[in-house]
């Protein structure tokens, strides 16, 4: 009798597990709780595996082998929880895809900055002539990927939750961009099993594997103790000169692979396509792993220089009489709001809000009184943000669409100034995601 594979929600991730566990022999069955997008519902129906939508049935569930889940789906949910007390193993598509794969792995988390590095690491790459995919929480599934095509390296974004469902799976190369409170719901609202899930990176890497981590981020220094496996360790740090690893010195970035400093990589700040801090740091850590694959150094300058930013992440939109509308929807945590303002060098309307994840604003609030005029709050119930900045800004106005935000930002903003959409909280409330969020967001610019 073939092995079963369940698997839990039928998203990108879902539906491309489907079709690898498929091709691979297995029985495989699909069940999500919620309802089946048409494409994803086509595609099982031409592979001929049986699904289920709206509705969980335990006992075509409880008989698998093993169970492949989405990430969105928590630990308490009480299905999973009967599927651990049946002691079927839950896993994720990643693991899963891995065991069907000898291709290097390159493998970028952290709580901020992930997306962008792994464009950047994969620009890089790709720029190199390498034959790369990149996968994990962006783009295609790492299964459709290993199931359709033939890769060498894969670039791969994986979020905590994806990281707490792998075992075996093995990073060639990890970067922990930084760690700051996030997701904190699904961590029993205890921020060390957070922190140890996003370690959870390291299992399996031995000495041949690096591991690329920011020297300057307090929670990662502090919790070096839990890394499991024993990969070659290049720091990253924009105030202190670390050898091995990247730094910067004299407005410049410095890369040194090794203690004798044979074979340094230069390049000035002023020459990133992106700009701030917080980019620094993406462009090191991606510059670290182009060099250790030993691509040429001036590819990876051609292509620190020429990579254009992801959508969502301070995107310039439009200038509108003379006022600068920048989206930054992906930003859905403090931290990440907090880059964005500290990269802004203009007077801000920012446009802030959603549903808040048990935020900490006392962060924001030096960088609020020192950039923000207005606050337009974009969410349905704004009272937080209101009892953290009302003495900080000279106004907090509550608006509950896009289309209303851009009009009421763009009303009161006055030329030189740059409205920011960095909401600091997830978009829920009013919108799909956080693209919806930026997409309406952009639209409603280009129709003023």
């Amino acid at each position: 009798m073939s092995q079963r594979i369940v698997i839990l929600g039928s998203g990108e991730s879902g539906t491309g597990a489907a079709l690898l566990a498929k091709q691979k022999g297995f029985d495989v069955f699909v069940s999500d709780k919620g309802s089946i997008a048409q494409k994803y519902k086509d595609e099982l129906l031409e592979m001929g595996v049986a699904f289920e939508e709206g509705m969980h049935t335990e006992e075509l569930i409880l008989n698998a082998t093993e169970v492949i889940k989405s990430p969105g789906i928590p630990e308490k949910n009480d299905l999973v929880k009967a599927i651990r007390k049946a002691g079927i193993p839950i896993i994720n598509e990643l693991e899963f895809a891995a065991r069907y794969t000898s291709a290097y792995k390159i493998c970028i988390t952290g709580t901020n900055g992930k997306t962008t590095t792994t464009s950047l690491v994969y620009h890089l790459l790709q720029k190199a002539g390498l034959n790369v995919a990149v996968a994990g929480n962006i783009g295609i599934s790492m299964c459709r990927m290993v199931a359709t095509g033939s890769y060498e390296y894969y670039v791969l974004e994986i979020s905590s939750f994806q990281l707490d469902d792998m075992y075996d799976f093995k990073a060639d190369m990890a970067i922990i961009c930084n760690i700051t409170p996030d997701h904190l719901d699904r961590y029993e609202y205890e921020l060390q099993n957070y922190v140890k899930s996003k370690f959870r990176i390291t299992r399996n890497q031995d000495e041949k594997c690096l591991l690329v981590y920011c020297a300057d981020d307090e929670l990662t220094i502090n919790n070096l103790s839990l890394i499991e496996g024993n990969a070659k360790r290049l720091p990253f740090s924009h105030d202190v000169e670390t050898i091995p690893g990247a730094y910067i010195k004299d407005q410049q970035i410095v890369i040194n692979l090794n203690e004798n400093q044979s074979n340094q990589f230069t390049m000035y700040t002023s020459e990133l396509t992106l700009r701030g801090r917080h980019n620094a740091y993406n462009s090191m850590a991606a510059a670290i792993i182009a060099n250790a694959l030993e691509i040429r150094k001036d590819v990876i300058r051609e292509g620190l220089m020429d990579f254009q930013n992801v959508e969502h992440r301070l995107e310039y939109v439009a200038t509108v009489r003379g006022v600068d509308f920048i989206n930054d929807s992906k930003a859905t945590n403090v931290n990440s709001a907090w880059y964005a303002l500290e990269s802004m060098d203009k007077p801000v309307i920012w446009v802030v809000g959603g549903v808040d994840k048990g935020n900490d604003y006392n962060m924001l609030k030096e960088l609020v009184k020192s950039k923000v005029r207005i606050i337009v709050c974009l969410g349905v119930d704004n009272a937080r943000i209101h009892e953290a900045f009302s003495t900080d800004v000279d106004m907090i106005l509550n608006t509950s669409s896009a289309q209303e935000a851009v009009h009421v930002a763009a009303k009161m903003s006055k030329p030189g100034e740059t409205v920011l959409l960095s909401p600091a909280c997830a978009s829920f409330d009013l919108f799909k995601n956080y693209e919806d969020r930026g997409r309406q967001f952009k639209a409603a610019v280009r129709s003023l």
